[in-house]
């Protein structure tokens, strides 16, 4: 990953969008971590990648929940009860 001041951000604007299409990089302010730069490509690769990791944990607790005896029907009156 590469590191540039805010300040070289900006003086740079061009060959930073150009290096941030190859590997993402960290903009620091007074010697702190701001913001990471992606591509669209990779945030579309990351994005999708944490959408079919959120199913598959979903799908696991619904496996899960099934497992312990819990039905739609069951679920239908626990999300009704008043308690």
């Amino acid at each position: 990953m590469i590191y540039l001041s805010a300040t070289e951000a900006k003086q740079n604007f061009a060959e930073f969008l150009d290096k941030a299409q190859k590997e993402p990089i960290t903009i620091q302010r007074q010697e702190q971590d701001l913001v990471v730069v992606l591509s669209v490509l990779e945030y579309q690769r990351l994005t999708k990648l944490l959408k079919n990791e959120f199913h598959e944990f979903c799908d696991q607790v619904g496996k899960n929940a099934e497992a312990k005896g819990m039905t739609e029907e069951r679920l239908k009156e626990i999300l009704e009860s008043d308690d």
